[in-house]
């Protein structure tokens, strides 16, 4: 699964809508449905502040691992 997909599934789990998380996001619910189409590429500040908000480590995010482990502490 990619990134993509992963952040959808992430928001859906979440019961949020792409309104809610572009506001996060600080950018227009048409950008953030981009993001999840793959239309336009998610930043990695971007990246950082869904890996943050969802608990879940980069990697897991980004497709690289199944495992859904959390966001590290500092």
């Amino acid at each position: 699964m990619d990134y993509a997909a992963k952040i959808r599934a992430l928001r859906e789990d979440a019961d949020l809508t792409q309104t809610n998380i572009a506001k996060i996001l600080i950018v227009g619910q048409k950008t953030y449905s981009d993001y999840e189409m793959k239309k336009t590429r998610l930043p990695l500040e971007s990246i950082m502040l869904l890996a943050k908000f969802y608990n879940v480590d980069l990697n897991y995010i980004c497709g690289i691992s199944k495992i859904r482990n959390e966001y590290p502490k500092q």
